[in-house]
C-alpha cells in the first residue's frame, strides 16, 4: 500500500495529495477506516464513550474512497434523505463546516445519528462497494466526524431563519422523532413548543441509550442547537394529565405532533416475573442513565454478580454492557435464536463480546425461581433449535422436548420489546388506535383528528432512532403544507 494511505502520514503535503482527483481504481485500493476505540479492560470500569471518533487524517482518507456515483443509492437508504455524497465530498475538500451544514439541511441530530443509527442496514448497505465485494464507505463514522467538528466549533444550523408564520405547534415528547419534527417546523417559521413528561429533554436518547454509546453531552449540544433555532422546551409536563389536548388548543396551539414513544415494557408472561430482581430493560436503563442509580444517585437499582439479560436487540446489548459496568462478573445474554439472527448491530455484539459478556443462544426462559425472601435466585431455560423461517424470514425457534437447564442468577433484565405509551390515545376521544395500541396515521402521518399528527414508536411500535426522525421530518412537511394551504384559503 502506498505510504500516503497510511495513518502515519498526516502532514500538509500528504493531505494536499490526497485531495487531488484520483481514479476509481486508486480509490478502491484505499482500505476502509477502523474506528478508534477504548480498550475493553479499561472501558468496563467506567462510562466513557467506547468509540473515540476519527482523526482528521482518517476522515480525509475515508472520504476519498467515495466514488461519486451518478445515482447514489446510499441516499435512498437514508430515512431522512441526507445528501451523503455532498457532505462526504466537503470533508474531502477539507471544508468540515460545510459538510456539517449539508447534514443539518435534513438531519436535526447528526452527531446522534452518526453514533447510534444502523448505517450498515441502511445507507451503507446501498453503497456501490457492496456490489464489488468491498467494504462500504464508512458513512456513519464520517457523519459523526463532521457533526462533532461543528459542535466543537460552536457551529449551529447555518441557515437563515424564515419569517415567523405566527402559528404555534405543540410537540409531545422530546425523543428523536419529536426533536426531528421540531427542528423542521422551526426552520419553516413556526413557533414550536416541546413538552416532555420527564425531568430532562431527550427522551430515549437520554434514558434508553447509555453514555458509553451516546454521551449526554452530545445530546445536550444537539438540543441546544434547536433551542438557538427557536424551539422552546418544557419538562415535567404530561400531556393527557398535566395538560389536556383541549388545554393546548385553548392556549393557542393550532396543531399537535405526538411523539410520545413506546415506553410500556413487555414481559413474557412466565412464572416468577414478579420476583424481586426481575425487571424490564426500560426500568433498568432509566434508573441508571437518567437517575444516576449506583453512581452516587439516590435512586436504587438491583445489582448482582450474575446478571441475565433476555433478548438480542440493541437495548439488550445496552443493558448487559451496563451490567458489566455496574459490577456484574457473569453478565449473560439469553436469546432464543442463534447469534446470526440477533437484531442488534454487529458492532454492539462485538463490543459486548470484547467486554466479557456470555451468550447463551438457542435458550429461552420458561420460569424464574425465587428464594425464601422472594428474590430471584435462578432461571430455568428451555433449549431451542431453529426450525422453519417465520414471517420476517428468520428461522423460527422450536423447543427441544425435555431439554431444560437451571442457571443461577441474581438479577434478570427482560428486553423483549416495548409497547406504545397509552396515555395520549386514552386521553383523546376520536383518535383512532390500532389493536397494538399505536396511533393510526395516513401516508402523511396525520391521524384521524385533522389537527393531530404522530410518528415514531407511538405509530411504529418499537423502531430505530433514524426511522423515528424520518417520521418527524415527513410529518413536518405534511403539516406545513396543510397549514399553509389553510392560511391561503
Amino acid at each position: 500500500m502506498d505510504e500516503r494511505y497510511t495513518m502515519a502520514s498526516r502532514d500538509a503535503e500528504w493531505r494536499s495529495k490526497l485531495r487531488q482527483e484520483m481514479t476509481p481504481v486508486q480509490r478502491r485500493a484505499i482500505p476502509r477506516v477502523k474506528m478508534n476505540e477504548l480498550p475493553a479492560d479499561y472501558r468496563i470500569t467506567n462510562n466513557e464513550e467506547v468509540n473515540c471518533g476519527l482523526s482528521e487524517a482518517q476522515a480525509l482518507q475515508e472520504s476519498t474512497r467515495c466514488l461519486d456515483c451518478p445515482d447514489p443509492q446510499c441516499v435512498q437508504g437514508c430515512p431522512v434523505g441526507i445528501d451523503i455524497p455532498g457532505f462526504i465530498k466537503n470533508i474531502q475538500r477539507g471544508d468540515i463546516s460545510m459538510a456539517a451544514a449539508v447534514l443539518r439541511q435534513t438531519s436535526a441530530l447528526p452527531a446522534v445519528c452518526g453514533r447510534v443509527c444502523p448505517q450498515e442496514r441502511q445507507c451503507e448497505s446501498r453503497c456501490i462497494y457492496n456490489k464489488m465485494k468491498l467494504p462500504s464507505v464508512a458513512i456513519g463514522y464520517l457523519e459523526r466526524f463532521a457533526a462533532d467538528h461543528a459542535l466543537a466549533q460552536g457551529d449551529g444550523p447555518v441557515q437563515e431563519k424564515p419569517l415567523s408564520k405566527n402559528i404555534k405547534i405543540a410537540v409531545v415528547g422530546s425523543g428523536p422523532c419529536g426533536l426531528s419534527f421540531a427542528g423542521e417546523m422551526v426552520r419553516r417559521g413556526y413557533g414550536v413548543t416541546v413538552f416532555e413528561a420527564l425531568h430532562e429533554i431527550g427522551g430515549v436518547l437520554k434514558y434508553g441509550i447509555p453514555e458509553f454509546r451516546l454521551p449526554n453531552s452530545v445530546v445536550e449540544a444537539e438540543i441546544d442547537s434547536l433551542r438557538k433555532a427557536g424551539v422552546e422546551f418544557y419538562t415535567d409536563i404530561v400531556i393527557g394529565k398535566t395538560l389536556s389536548y383541549d388545554d393546548l388548543l385553548n392556549q393557542g396551539f393550532k396543531a399537535m405532533f405526538v411523539a410520545s414513544g413506546a415506553g410500556l415494557p413487555r414481559f413474557m408472561g412466565i412464572p416468577g416475573e414478579n420476583l424481586s430482581g426481575v425487571m424490564s430493560s426500560n426500568e433498568y436503563l432509566t434508573r441508571i442513565n437518567l437517575m444516576n442509580a449506583g453512581r452516587g444517585g439516590k435512586t436504587p437499582v438491583a445489582t448482582g454478580s450474575r446478571v441475565a439479560v433476555i433478548g438480542g436487540g440493541n437495548t439488550a446489548m445496552d443493558s448487559v454492557r451496563t451490567a458489566r459496568r455496574m459490577g456484574a462478573t457473569d453478565a449473560m445474554i439469553i436469546y432464543r435464536r442463534s447469534k446470526d439472527e440477533m437484531p442488534a448491530r454487529v458492532e454492539e455484539v462485538h463490543h459486548a463480546e470484547e467486554e466479557g459478556v456470555q451468550f447463551l443462544t438457542l435458550h429461552n426462559p420458561v420460569e424464574y425461581i425465587g428464594d425464601e425472601n422472594g428474590r430471584v435466585r435462578a432461571m430455568r431455560l428451555q433449549k431451542m433449535v431453529l426450525g422453519e423461517p417465520d414471517e420476517s424470514g428468520r428461522r423460527s425457534p422450536v423447543p427441544v422436548d425435555g431439554d431444560i437447564v437451571e442457571v443461577p442468577v441474581d438479577v434478570v433484565i427482560v428486553s423483549v420489546g416495548v409497547s406504545p405509551n397509552p396515555l395520549i390515545p386514552d386521553s383523546i376521544d376520536g383518535l383512532d388506535v390500532s389493536r397494538r395500541g399505536t396511533i393510526v396515521v395516513d401516508e402523511s402521518m396525520r391521524s384521524s383528528m385533522p389537527l393531530i399528527y404522530a410518528g415514531g414508536d407511538i405509530v411504529r411500535g418499537g423502531a430505530t432512532v433514524i426511522l423515528a426522525m424520518g417520521d418527524g421530518r415527513k410529518a413536518a412537511a405534511a403539516m406545513d403544507e396543510r397549514l399553509s394551504a389553510e392560511q391561503l384559503n
